[in-house]
């Protein structure tokens, strides 16, 4: 090399900035983890969420992957709980689907053309149908923490209890003052709370062990400003006692979840169910497989945990349960089952609506089909970013049909579903994507007229503190507040 390339070689290197270095070392990284990416096979619409953050915000894009994304922690953690739960639940669950062929054919004219859900449900996940029931609708905090206070103060055997969160304060206070209490007595007190979504502090954790109740978190965080578990949460709201009686909803243990406390400026809008029978028995399947995996126990499914009880009513309910763990989104397809089951009207609640295509062109199929298709959502949200995206899937909709109604009286957050005065979804799962795909969730499915109706007159009730959105009226928002929820939706698939 002469002494002229030389120079030039030199003046070369001295150009390039330490910005172009970086922004070239972003690219590459980029490019290593767009390869894992795509070699993950999820689905397009979140593979192209994921690439298209990665090179607009290159280093951004990296770190968010890692932390809300990555799938390797949750293949290492849940390939040893799938053989725990499939050992715990095979002979449980021979007995219920013998059991659930028989209700069919007993029960096939109430269940009506909702049969191929029922079957789905059981040969997709072996989600018994049970036909000894009781089911109250409970409103609000204030009828679901009464009466969950009075069901731990009459424990006698055993109490579980299951929540996403679990946050301290005056109600909190209560209960722990119930449990130890009933600890004492000789009561079986377990807590399983989402170390993620719960503020309990270590003086509220030492008192429970110290008055014999056995608390232990889901999926622990040991550093949570670095933490990457905002994925694969425990977002399932279970309360079992004596294996008689279950709640199950979308009320977290919480004041904010009560209207009574004066915890709320904002009024706080959603629904609960009390479960007593047979029922009951998959709730406390869901708790004691997921407690041997949080608490590395190893409790049975015994009889102490199974009582046999009757109750006066004979309510159909079907106890449908998923997570990242699962094989297939069962929740997501129960809705899109029951969505397109419909003859007469769908009505639907949700605080979060991000759907996957098949939740939205099912919606729009129905309300094509002359389905009476309404949908109740937050007017007020506690998530800017979700409630913009949410919106953009609204003109689809309302072009179809859909009728929409943003809830102006409080935040909206219960999670509900009626369908023809026969079909009833009430439980912890969102109309997301993240509830289909990356949260444990749970939700009762009733099949009963009387529930029916009343979860129907709620939500008409509700839809007088609401306010229709009329399609011409959203067709002329401004093109800026379109073009931020469409930018917004782009990373639905990951919100």
């Amino acid at each position: 090399m002469n002494v002229s390339e030389n120079y030039f070689l030199v003046s070369w290197l001295q150009d390039i900035s330490w910005a172009t270095i970086l922004l070239v070392t972003g690219y590459a990284l980029s490019a290593a983890v767009a390869i894992l990416i795509i070699s993950e096979n999820r689905t397009p619409a979140k593979t192209l969420a994921y690439l298209l953050l990665l090179f607009v915000l290159p280093y951004i894009g990296v770190l968010i992957y890692f932390v809300f994304g990555e799938n390797y922690r949750k293949r290492k953690l849940y390939k040893r709980k799938l053989i725990r739960d499939a050992r715990s639940m095979e002979a449980f669950s021979a007995y219920l689907v013998r059991f659930t062929k028989e209700a069919i054919r007993e029960y096939r004219e109430v269940i009506g053309y909702n049969v191929p859900l029922v079957r789905m449900l059981l040969r997709e996940s072996r989600v018994p149908l049970t036909i000894n029931n009781e089911v109250k609708l409970l409103i609000n905090g204030e009828e679901k923490f009464p009466a969950v206070l009075e069901a731990l103060h009459n424990a006698r055997h055993h109490i579980h209890i299951e929540y996403y969160i679990f946050e301290e304060g005056e109600l909190a206070n209560r209960v722990k003052e119930i449990l130890i209490a009933k600890s004492r007595e000789g009561v079986q007190v377990r807590l399983i709370y989402d170390d993620f979504g719960s503020d309990l502090s270590r003086k509220f954790l030492r008192e429970l062990a110290e008055g014999g109740v056995q608390a232990v978190p889901f999926y622990r965080i040991y550093f949570p400003l670095f933490s990457n578990r905002h994925n694969y949460r425990n977002h399932r709201k279970i309360v079992i006692v004596d294996g008689e009686v279950g709640f199950v909803g979308g009320i977290n243990m919480s004041d904010r979840y009560s209207n009574n406390t004066g915890f709320n400026t904002l009024y706080w809008r959603d629904t609960h169910l009390q479960i007593k029978g047979d029922a009951v028995k998959m709730l406390q399947a869901i708790f004691l497989v997921n407690w041997n995996f949080c608490a590395d126990d190893n409790l049975s499914l015994t009889h102490d945990y199974f009582p046999d009880t009757r109750v006066s009513s004979n309510q159909l309910v079907q106890i449908v349960y998923s997570g990242p763990d699962s094989d297939r989104a069962t929740i997501m397809l129960s809705y899109a089952n029951a969505i397109a089951d419909a003859r007469e009207y769908i009505y639907i609640t949700t605080p979060y609506f991000i759907p996957n295509e098949t939740i939205l062109n099912t919606l729009k199929l129905a309300a094509l089909s002359g389905v009476d298709v309404r949908l109740n959502v937050p007017g007020v949200s506690d998530s800017v970013f979700v409630n913009a995206a949410a919106k953009s899937y609204y003109q689809e909709l309302l072009e179809a049909g859909v009728k929409i109604y943003l809830y102006k009286k409080g935040f909206l957050h219960a999670k509900t579903m009626v369908a023809d005065d026969r079909l009833s979804m009430v439980g912890s799962a969102n109309m997301d994507i993240r509830s289909f795909d990356l949260n444990f969730e749970v939700n009762a499915i009733v099949y009963d007229e009387k529930l029916a109706q009343e979860l129907k007159k709620t939500f008409l009730d509700d839809l007088a503190d609401s306010e229709r959105i009329d399609l011409a009226d959203w067709e002329n928002r401004s093109r800026m507040v379109k073009l931020g929820e469409s930018f917004c939706r782009l990373f639905s698939p990951i919100l």
